[in-house]
């Protein structure tokens, strides 16, 4: 059941303790938001003490989206931001489109379920933090809240648009001194206006009528910027929203009709606000100052609002940090789709002449494989007609899909479609389309809007289509030179694991390997190729190359002949390399390293103990003309049972840690988890590894087990 279609006795409790929250803390405003059980989307339910208006451009936030009321539900905890400034540092992204100076608290409502979150809003002036009576008050709001979300017997549902709740305060009945404010009002030379929460007029003098233009007959009980044209511009509505969050008056000039200029006073309060209108000379001296105007004085009406416009450098922001595809996709469901209240997005690439589907939400996989794969000039759907022109369509119900596209509506279901081509200096990147599940207006903003976002979308996919093909080309360079599967060894076991840096962005030069010198001996290698990129995937394979051709020799003698192989090469990268000669019949370990990380040899018995094997390290491998490289082998006893770890840097290092220490940390986990199977003890190396510090850099690991 809608929230509009809920009984009011059901309203009422939640509308008290709304109401009740804002006195008892202090706020100034308050609302609830509601999570959706279909989407991970939180809806604006009902808000007290600002007008719904002004919160449109956030009446959809998504549960994934970085910001504080996201966090604050994902996290189940109260979050707070007391000043701008901490927004900016802790929420870049939700900073850009919160230009304001106020403070705000987010607090879980989770009983029954996990129905979303309440948001409360205090003026600029408020301490940068909560105190302890405060944050008790509001948990206990929110329990109330959460209570009253349980207790009412009708089904929530996120609304179209918020429900406004009065503030209720005590005070003197406004009818005994109405009177005497009205002939106070009406002595002055300048125009008064009085708004409501909602922001309608709820008074205005005859000196405000003049200047508007209109009667108060016709004024009273309207939206401003509704009943007075030249009021529908952002410079008042972005004044109008900074009086209201935070709290503080505000004055500003802006032009009205035939040339003329007002001067325009606003002073927000807990029941409204008041405002003076008076005229302003638009001539002025030479050496006066400008008027304060923040927009173009002849805007058509309709156009984006500010509230749009931040939404737009909100969302700009969140698309700047995108990397992959995956991203892009990603950030347009997860923050664009609420936005704009739709429930199915399409972003398809153009890939030779075809149309290739690269992310979709909201839509059967079935009518997405349909659509996958349609040709560039296509007629089937408006993405055709749209690529070719570069000029978006709108479609707001069916019957308007239908006269154009006759087969397209019932391919999706959908009911009413915005296709926005995604254009980059004239190429086409490919095509997004937002669908609606019911028929759907878009007004003039919406257009605008959608049209700059666009390009946004395309530049960030054109950017992410050419990572991730520059990724991908590395990402099998690297995969085709590593080893497939490692040889079988008689009384050997094996283990291995290879895992890309955390950044996500390169490819690396790190390699194992292992290779089989008989039913009795084997060779184990590990390396790390200096870089993250494709010279550094290539050069890898180089060095298992060398590596293999001189395996069986002595430890030494492998890494000196490697060396002289990239010496000859004349490549700038440098190599570090651990070649481990194993003697099962034997029973030793003959090694060598070129400046590699010290392999763990792990003995159990009677007095089992775990050691790093301190072999004289030689120099990297390409650092160091072939004559002059040495690299001393050691020798050491291999234990029956023994367990051998070979790891790249990445496992171990990172700024600031000591390696040593960090070395001694691997070495003591390991001596712990020794008797486990070696898959499941080289996932716990790694997420040991992962606990203690941020990966910078590629990771290799090879585990040996002799039976």
């Amino acid at each position: 059941m809608a929230v509009e279609e809920a009984a009011s006795e059901d309203w009422t409790p939640l509308e008290q303790v709304l109401s009740g929250t804002v006195r008892r803390t202090g706020a100034v405003a308050a609302g609830v938001y509601l999570l959706s059980p279909d989407d991970p989307v939180l809806g604006l339910m009902t808000v007290c003490g600002l007008p719904a208006k002004t919160v449109e451009p956030w009446w959809r936030v998504s549960v994934s989206a970085a910001g504080p009321l996201s966090e604050a539900v994902r996290e189940d905890r109260l979050v707070w931001v007391g000043r701008q400034e901490d927004m900016a540092r802790l929420y870049p992204n939700a900073a850009a489109g919160l230009p304001y100076q106020f403070a705000l608290a987010f607090a879980p409502l989770r009983g029954s379920r996990r129905w979303g979150a309440l948001a409360l809003v205090w003026s600029h002036d408020h301490p940068p933090s909560l105190t302890r009576r405060e944050r008790g008050h509001v948990l206990s709001s929110a329990n109330r809240i959460t209570r009253a979300l349980d207790r009412a017997p009708a089904a929530w549902s996120v609304p179209e648009e918020p429900r406004a709740v009065p503030l209720l305060r005590p005070g003197p009945d406004p009818a005994q001194t109405g009177l005497a404010a009205d002939d106070l009002l009406q002595r002055l030379p300048v125009g008064a206006l009085g708004f409501d929460l909602q922001g309608r007029i709820t008074y205005l003098n005859d000196a405000a009528a003049r200047l508007l233009g209109h009667s108060a007959a016709d004024l009273l009980g309207t939206l401003p910027w509704q009943s007075v044209p030249w009021l529908d511009a952002p410079v008042h509505e972005d004044h109008y929203r900074a009086a209201v969050f935070g709290r503080e008056p505000v004055a500003y000039t802006a032009p009205g009709p035939s040339g003329r200029w007002f001067d325009i006073r606003l002073y927000p309060g807990d029941s409204g606000t008041s405002a003076f209108l008076s005229p302003s000379p638009r001539e002025r001296a030479a050496d006066a100052p400008p008027p304060r105007v923040t927009a173009a004085p002849d805007a058509p009406p309709g156009t984006a609002g500010t509230g749009r416009i931040h939404q737009l450098i909100h969302l700009a922001a969140a698309l700047s940090q995108t990397v992959t595809v995956a991203d892009v996709v990603d950030t347009v469901a997860d923050q664009i789709l609420p936005a704009f209240g739709a429930q199915g997005m399409v972003v398809s690439a153009a890939d030779a002449s075809r149309l290739r589907i690269i992310g979709h939400r909201g839509y059967d996989p079935r009518t997405v494989a349909r659509l996958d794969g349609l040709p560039l000039d296509t007629d089937v759907t408006p993405v055709g007609h749209v690529l070719r022109s570069g000029v978006p369509a709108f479609y707001a119900d069916p019957a308007e899909m239908t006269r154009a596209h006759p087969r397209a509506p019932a391919l999706s279901g959908k009911q009413a479609w915005a296709f926005l081509p995604l254009l980059v200096s004239d190429r086409r990147v490919g095509c997004c389309i937002l669908s609606y599940d019911r028929p759907h207006r878009f007004g003039a903003g919406d257009r605008a809007v959608l049209v700059s976002l666009a390009g946004l979308i395309a530049q960030a996919m054109d950017r992410a289509l050419l990572y991730d093909a520059k990724h991908d080309l590395a990402h099998g360079l690297q995969q085709a030179l590593l080893p497939v599967a490692l040889p079988p060894v008689p009384r050997l076991d094996v283990a291995a694991r290879y895992l890309p840096t955390a950044r996500g962005v390169d490819v690396g030069g790190d390699f194992y390997d292992l290779i089989r010198l008989g039913d009795t001996a084997a060779a184990a290698v590990i390396g790390d190729v200096q870089g993250h990129n494709i010279r550094a995937a290539a050069l890898m394979g180089q060095v298992r190359t060398a590596v293999h051709a001189t395996a069986g020799a002595a430890p030494g003698d492998v890494l000196a002949r490697t060396n002289r192989v990239l010496t000859d090469l004349e490549t700038d990268l440098f190599v570090s390399c651990l070649y481990l000669h194993i003697d099962l019949a034997g029973r030793r370990l003959h090694l060598a390293s070129a400046g590699h990380p010290p392999p763990l040899l792990h003995s159990p018995g009677p007095a089992p103990h775990t050691v790093a094997l301190q072999a004289e390290p030689g120099p990297l491998l390409g650092i160091q003309p072939c004559t002059g490289a040495d690299y001393p082998a050691i020798t050491v006893p291999l234990p029956p049972e023994a367990l051998l770890a070979l790891y790249t840097d990445g496992l171990v290092e990172t700024p600031g840690t000591d390696l040593t220490d960090s070395i001694a940390a691997l070495t003591d986990h390991l001596a712990r988890n020794a008797g486990r199977p070696l898959d499941e003890l080289a996932d716990s190396l790694l997420h040991h590894s992962g606990l203690r510090h941020a990966r910078t850099d590629d990771t290799a690991l090879l585990l040996l087990r002799s039976r």
